[in-house]
């Protein structure tokens, strides 16, 4: 494996998947002064990012014909696939050397099948699986989770920094996917506990305060990401989509197919995954996922 120094600002990198997560990612990059290529299945979707300053393509390969360092960011397997190995994909373009870092959330089997391909080609991968949201895209303060060589990451790290406020190398390729899994289970039954609280309180006669007591939860143990981020928008019905439901779905299902090739159980999840089954069989896949919360309290 060749390994590359640390990038600067006039590296040519690329960047493709530019829907509500690799969009603030991609804007983070330029407001850091990056030079950036964009690739995007939606041509019009790379305008804003022309408009800002990058150079929009028309494949993968031809992005990576002028980029040593692509940032992928995609719905599923399949998709990250088909850019880095279909007939225009990133392997049949990209300079020995060259490094690709996965953000997508993918099986962590998946992702040390792709690494084994493209070091054929002397190109390395880390799996970067990020945790934060839209809002945290957008303002350059993700969590990532990184899985690969040490020396990759390293060489990497300063890149990512741009859109993750902590950046942790948790181990090896597929470790990234690994414990991002493990974010997403963890969420997803801090979730149906923040769901039946509000549940709860709403269920009594003589009236809550919601706003009030979610504040009141706040300040103590039940403190969460989901109490602060999704509670305000339950309370209100307000699932205009950040992170959709078919996505967590997604998630839910590649948690409980690792948990089930080593027989574990995964009590939350398994629940969790049913309710956003239903929720995105009944119409409702392109909601927020926190939509989850009136699914998990339907009347039986």
């Amino acid at each position: 494996m060749t390994v590359r120094t640390a990038f600067g600002p006039d590296s040519g990198i690329g960047f493709i998947g530019l829907g509500s997560m690799g969009a603030g990612m991609a804007h983070c990059l330029l407001r850091n002064g990056f030079r950036l290529r964009v690739f995007a299945r939606d041509p019009k979707a790379c305008n804003p990012f022309v408009e800002a300053g990058a150079q929009a393509t028309a494949s993968p390969a031809e992005l990576a014909r002028s980029c040593k360092l692509v940032f992928l960011s995609l719905p599923d397997a399949a998709a990250v696939e088909d850019v880095l190995f279909g007939p225009e994909g990133l392997s049949q373009a990209l300079e020995p050397g060259s490094y690709v870092v996965d953000t997508s959330t993918i099986a962590a089997t998946s992702a040390r099948d792709f690494g084994r391909r493209l070091a054929q080609y002397d190109i390395a991968l880390l799996d970067a699986p990020v945790s934060g949201g839209q809002q945290g895209a957008l303002a350059g303060t993700l969590t990532c989770m990184v899985g690969g060589a040490t020396p990759v990451v390293e060489a990497c790290r300063e890149v990512i920094s741009t859109f993750c406020k902590t950046v942790t190398h948790v181990g090896e390729l597929g470790a990234g996917q690994t414990v991002k899994l493990c974010n997403q289970v963890a969420v997803a039954g801090a979730m149906l506990g923040v769901a039946d609280a509000i549940a709860l309180a709403q269920s009594q006669a003589q009236g809550v305060d919601m706003a009030a007591m979610r504040e009141v939860l706040m300040g103590g143990s039940a403190k969460s990401f989901s109490l602060e981020k999704h509670a305000p928008r339950i309370i209100a019905r307000d699932f205009k989509p950040g992170f959709r439901a078919a996505l967590m779905r997604k998630d839910l299902r590649l948690a409980l197919d690792m948990a089930h090739a080593t027989s574990t159980v995964l009590p939350c999840a398994t629940v969790a995954h049913q309710l956003l089954d239903e929720l995105c069989a009944g119409g409702g896949s392109d909601l927020d996922w926190c939509a989850v919360a009136v699914q998990a309290n339907k009347p039986a």
